[in-house]
């Protein structure tokens, strides 16, 4: 019987442990980083482990992750809300650009099953400039909650810095810690300043991905259950030339 119960023991310490790796797991955004007016853009929805090129099938998406809010703002602010289909290992949607400058996609979900004693918040953007205008190109057009921009996303080049902001509750996000990482699987973990901002210089070109994410003490219920923390999670495209 003790031994029974050591082995309950142990098993149940062991989900403790596994369960931060369940929701650890990241929704990102990958698109092209220009666009053609009249000509359709797609847009891809993966969740998984970026760094590993770990994508769960779309089938598999745990809960109702599948359905998150994705939305485009043009430069002018227009708001475009797009419907993802699901494919085998993403979800995929399009839209089609009018006009010159820096669009930006937003996605958002907060999932309805309680994890743990947290409540988790997904969160993903990217840019996608059209022609050589830079109207649009703010941190503001993205106002989910947790975010990640840089204005350097347009001119982002192989061996130049960039810079990259972070927000929290539409304010900078000052001594948080940001993941940057590579196309190919190198990540680095930097902080940001008071200015609430972090600067890295990619060695390689391709796609990098920046992640930010807080968790706040901030009790409550969702659907009849009760948690004790928000984890909110935040992913930011950019492509390197």
């Amino acid at each position: 019987m003790k031994s029974n119960t050591l082995k309950g023991i142990l098993v149940l310490l062991l989900m403790l442990v596994a369960t931060p790796q369940l929701f650890a797991h990241a929704l990102w955004i990958e698109t092209k980083a220009t666009g053609t007016k009249g000509k359709a853009q797609e847009i891809s929805i993966y969740f998984g482990e970026f760094s590993d090129n770990d994508i769960t099938e779309a089938a598999k998406w745990f809960s109702d992750l599948k359905d998150f809010s994705l939305v485009v703002i043009s430069p002018s602010k227009k708001e475009i809300k797009l419907t993802a289909t699901a494919l085998q290992n993403k979800y995929q949607a399009f839209f089609t650009p009018d006009e010159d400058g820096v669009y930006t996609i937003a996605m958002h979900h907060t999932v309805k099953d309680v994890y743990g004693t947290m409540k988790l918040d997904y969160n993903s953007s990217a840019n996608v400039t059209v022609g050589n205008n830079t109207k649009g190109n703010e941190a503001t057009a993205n106002t989910n909650a947790i975010s990640v921009f840089s204005k350097d996303v347009t001119t982002a080049k192989q061996k130049t810095k960039i810079n990259v902001n972070a927000l929290y509750q539409g304010a900078i996000a000052k001594e948080q810690k940001i993941k940057v990482i590579a196309p190919n699987g190198w990540e680095k973990e930097l902080w940001t300043n008071d200015k609430g901002e972090i600067s890295f210089t990619p060695l390689w070109s391709g796609n990098y991905m920046v992640e930010f994410a807080y968790t706040e003490k901030a009790p409550g219920e969702l659907n009849g259950k009760k948690y004790d923390e928000v984890w909110k999670m935040a992913t930011y495209l950019i492509a390197v030339k």
